[in-house]
């Protein structure tokens, strides 16, 4: 980080197992992520469900690390958390001092998403759903809104986690959320 950045924003990115978090890391961060990626084994199989990732062969153990430098004074630090049930202790303390967050969903694995959302909202961290495209999404957003008890103010978007491009647009999204949120509690405080 340069020795005029001073400011530096925590985001997380959340979601179920294999939704492609670590992925949308790798293709946003300016710096080669730090991830802690292992290799699934024999002994994985039975606790976590390959049947909608069967191409899966490695899974975050604790998390994964990148960095956006929006400005010469301000750095986003990314947090990519584990998306297995056994691994979710660690979410609470990832959340800490986190600015807001992402939760990146397959829509072929809904109810995946939900125990990010509940935490999110237990925190009381704003976020926004990115639905990430696996070519096979059927479903409109209002289905997945529905689906995730999504409240209206929460933004959605799609995206392709393995594209730059998109993946910056998930988090520019996130950025003007959150921007919009303080717009609205500075103008309500007055």
């Amino acid at each position: 980080m340069s020795r005029t950045a001073d400011n530096g924003l925590k985001i997380v990115i959340v979601g179920g197992f294999g939704v492609g978090k670590t992925t949308l890391v790798r293709s946003v961060s300016e710096i080669r992520p730090l991830n802690t990626e292992e290799t699934m084994t024999r002994a994985g199989e039975a606790i976590d469900d390959l049947s909608e990732v069967s191409g899966k062969s490695s899974t975050t153990v604790a998390f994964d690390f990148g960095r956006i430098s929006v400005d010469a004074r301000t750095v986003l630090y990314l947090f990519g958390a584990p998306g297995q049930e056994r691994f979710w202790f660690l979410w609470d303390r990832l959340f800490s001092g986190t600015l807001g967050a992402v939760v990146l969903v397959d829509t072929r694995r809904l109810a995946d998403s939900w125990y990010a959302i509940d935490r999110l909202e237990h925190h009381g961290t704003p976020f926004v759903v990115a639905r990430n495209d696996f070519g096979d999404d059927n479903h409109t957003d209002a289905q997945v809104r529905e689906a995730l008890d999504l409240p209206d103010h929460v933004p959605m978007v799609t995206c392709d986690a393995r594209n730059r491009t998109s993946a910056k647009y998930v988090l520019i999204t996130l950025v003007e959320h959150l921007h919009a949120l303080s717009t609205t509690a500075r103008e309500s405080a007055q």
